[in-house]
């Protein structure tokens, strides 16, 4: 049974893991539906060496799969290329998990902690801690630190989250 391919979801996963190079390989995986690294580099002006790399960043997130054969005359390995289109699915859920636990620890970090800043764009804001240590001057300019409203912040993050819980149901 073979499974449909979303082209539009394997050329992004594909950018994602390897970038436009990545993109090619897998596009060319797609037409050919099985192929040796040979085989790939002879349809795309790519390195082999660079092939390589992306088959195999694409094998460690299961994208691809390979078979490995013996070649009866040299002894060499050959191995045998082809998309698990099936795999797709669950490195995007993979991927947002990833991206939902970095943001909801962003979250926690901005709901737990007091900002102060001095209004300069080329300083940044610090924490109540550190501006209590720092007698409330900011240590790059010297300019007096202000309390600084993160509710936009934390809304923003809540938002992203909200759009990822509905995206993964």
């Amino acid at each position: 049974m073979t499974i449909p391919i979303d082209e539009d979801l394997l050329k992004k996963v594909a950018y994602i893991i390897g970038g436009e190079e990545a993109v090619k390989v897998v596009m060319t995986l797609k037409d050919l539906g099985e192929a040796t690294d040979d085989q790939i580099l002879a349809n795309n002006n790519i390195k082999l060496n660079e092939v390589r790399k992306i088959l195999f960043k694409l094998y460690n997130y299961s994208i691809v799969q390979c078979d490995r054969h013996r070649d009866e005359q040299t002894g060499w390995f050959i191995f045998r290329w082809r998309l698990q289109p099936d795999q797709l699915i669950g490195f995007v859920k993979n991927q947002k998990k990833r991206i939902r636990k970095i943001i909801e620890t962003r979250l926690n970090y901005e709901k737990n902690h007091d900002f102060y800043y001095c209004n300069n764009p080329n300083c940044d804001r610090i924490t109540f801690e550190e501006a209590m240590e720092l007698i409330f001057r900011c240590p790059n300019c010297g300019q007096p630190l202000k309390h600084f409203d993160n509710k936009k912040i934390v809304s923003a993050l809540e938002e992203r989250i909200e759009i990822l819980d509905k995206d993964s149901k």
